[in-house]
């Protein structure tokens, strides 16, 4: 149903499986902060709350009304929910896309749904049978203490943020919102697509395996539909359907035709009606391995990426609105970039969206920092088996969408190669073998720069932040003979299982500290000497990156970063997105085609 433009982030929030009948329940709800998290004994589930946020901000965001930068053990959440008239009888499903940290959620006093974990979405029935009659009571409390092993990204665990962190996200931060569905309804697809065979395989999952029921797939496009097929729905828990596509309407997704075919999916009972439908699309592409190149669509693509830490200065983890999503990405490709690392957090997934729409190259990534439980010397991190759970909802929220070229589930993980093995260690694995197991199409790496510990892993990295590109290029030149640099402890004991001869990336690099603008005694924080003039920060940011450019084995890189965050000043613009540097300078440093480009060519696929 159509959304006041009062209500804010109005959008659809899961623009990869629609349904025309939903609400968004953004806006104005009762809140209260529960300091000594005691708000259930004190009966905060049973009466009005004494104070009001807008939601989808968090608390510490200007944008949410509150602004309280301090620390939140725990908050509450109240208001009424009144079903439209046209969903009478049908289970009505309420969705939240991101609560952190640890979210219970109560309709009309009865517990519906418990989830941990700050950066993924979870549901619970509003209703069984909705009753247009009834006004619902919806009541959520979110904790979020300041201590213990928790994924917590970028977030800081002291009041100010310090270098390379920042202010703490607490409670709902992303679109809260309900729609009907019938009792036996469509799960989310995966779409895989498969280049090959010129095919996309959607599997969906059904509420109910009843008999007759079959899944039916119309794939269109720009000129109306181009196949269509089904498959039975009720002797397996998820249907797959299998769409080859007629040669003439084969059209591969890239950047620089990010094709996308749109999606119908039905479901059909025994008598042949719909029950259920939803819309969905799909990008035709693959992405594949050969020696020290990883391709896309059978060609070698040089991976010129960004890394973006997705804070605004309003909304902090919550853009502020759609349009502020989109902008980022056209911001990172009129500086050059291809891509980017969607570092240390869980993106909303609308950005995805907007990336599978340009064309742009991403690395989908888990905010893993934040478990260092002051443990032993050499594992500075204590994960939690939420990690692993939270991991594999995020890959299978963002499974089908085309922008994602790899995953990168842990970063900047340290432990010493030939201590003994710790929880990290298994974790480590753990998150390998779990990515690996959840999507066979996308490259992995096991924890990106400081401890590599699977041996093969799919891809290998470092990052440095070498400020001379003269020093930076002697770091890199190992490479060419099989020994790359390789992040270890300052006393030289190594972290990282040994490089094996698979792609290789410097997937953090630059970081190059500039702000014309700073005030004496002003925070502000970057890598290396501050250059003194923009002349030499252009310099500096070209001499850095034709050394991996020039790289016949480098397979892509990152550089930090894409916007100032807070007192972190080394972006290629201000926080506020305006430019605070000649952007075509940085754009014309990174045009020329790389080394690893201009080896003997693969045949285009398809």
């Amino acid at each position: 149903m159509p959304q006041s433009s009062a209500v804010p982030r109005p959008e659809y929030p899961r623009p990869q499986f629609t349904r025309t009948a939903w609400q968004c329940l953004n806006g104005t709800w009762q809140f209260e902060r529960d300091p000594g998290d005691s708000g259930l004994e004190r009966g905060l589930l049973d009466r009005d709350l004494n104070g009001e946020i807008v939601v989808p901000f968090c608390p510490e965001a200007p944008l949410s009304g509150v602004d309280d930068p301090d620390f939140h053990p725990a908050v509450w959440y109240r208001r009424t929910v009144r079903v439209p008239e046209e969903w009478a009888g049908q289970r009505v499903l309420l969705h939240f896309q991101a609560v952190d940290h640890d979210a219970t959620v109560w309709v009309d006093g009865v517990e519906a749904c418990r989830h941990r974990g700050g950066f993924t979405p979870f549901s619970c029935d509003l209703a069984a049978a909705a009753d247009p009659a009834h006004t619902y009571t919806v009541v959520i409390r979110a904790r979020d203490p300041r201590t213990g092993p928790q994924a917590r990204g970028k977030q800081a665990v002291t009041f100010r943020g310090t270098g390379p962190l920042y202010g703490r996200t607490t409670g709902i931060w992303q679109t809260v919102w309900c729609e009907p569905v019938p009792d036996v309804h469509l799960g989310r697809p995966r779409i895989t697509p498969n280049v090959a065979a010129s095919a996309l395989r959607v599997t969906v999952p059904v509420s109910a395996n009843r008999a007759g029921h079959r899944v039916r797939v119309t794939v269109s496009d720009q000129s109306g539909a181009v196949t269509q097929a089904q498959a039975r729905a009720d002797l397996d828990l998820a249907a797959e359907v299998w769409l080859p596509l007629p040669d003439d309407r084969v059209r591969l997704w890239s950047p620089e035709d990010p094709h996308l075919y749109d999606l119908r999916i039905d479901l059909l009972d025994g008598d042949g009606a719909v029950t259920d439908s939803a819309a969905s699309y799909a990008g035709l592409r693959s992405v594949a391995i050969d020696g020290h190149a990883v391709l896309l669509n059978g060609a070698v693509r040089f991976q010129r990426l960004v890394l973006d830490q997705g804070y605004h200065p309003d909304g902090l983890m919550t853009a502020p609105t759609d349009e502020a999503l989109r902008r980022d990405i056209e911001l990172a490709m009129a500086a050059g970039f291809n891509g980017a690392r969607l570092h240390q957090k869980v993106f909303e997934e609308r950005y995805l969206y907007h990336a599978d729409r340009a064309g742009f190259l991403v690395w989908g990534e888990f905010g893993d920092w934040g478990a260092n439980a002051g443990g032993p010397a050499g594992n500075n991190q204590q994960p939690t088996a939420s990690f692993l759970t939270q991991w594999l909802e995020a890959v299978e929220r963002d499974y089908s969408h085309p922008s994602i070229v790899g995953w990168c589930p842990l970063n900047e993980t340290w432990q010493r190669l030939h201590d003994e093995i710790t929880v990290l260690d298994d974790v480590t694995r753990g998150m390998y073998l779990a990515t690996k197991a959840a999507d066979r199409t996308r490259p992995v790496v096991d924890a990106s720069g400081y401890a590599h510990r699977v041996p093969g892993a799919d891809v290998y990295d470092s990052h440095c932040y070498e400020q001379d590109p003269e020093v930076f290029g002697k770091l890199m030149a190992g490479l060419a003979d099989g020994t790359p640099f390789v992040n270890a402890d300052p006393d030289g004991t190594a972290w990282s299982v040994p490089y094996q001869g698979q792609p290789y990336f410097c997937s953090e690099f630059g970081g190059i500290w500039w702000n014309p603008d700073a005030r004496p005694g002003e925070s502000s924080w970057g890598y290396g000497e501050r250059p003194t003039s923009e002349e030499e920060l252009q310099q500096r940011f070209a001499g850095l990156t034709a050394v991996l450019l020039d790289d016949p084995r480098m397979f892509g890189y990152c550089y930090t970063q894409l916007t100032d965050v807070f007192q972190e000043q080394n972006g290629i613009y201000r926080f506020d997105r305006t430019s605070k540097l000649d952007v075509s300078r940085i754009r014309a440093a990174q045009q020329r085609p790389a080394a690893i480009e201009q080896s003997p060519p693969r045949p285009e696929a398809g």
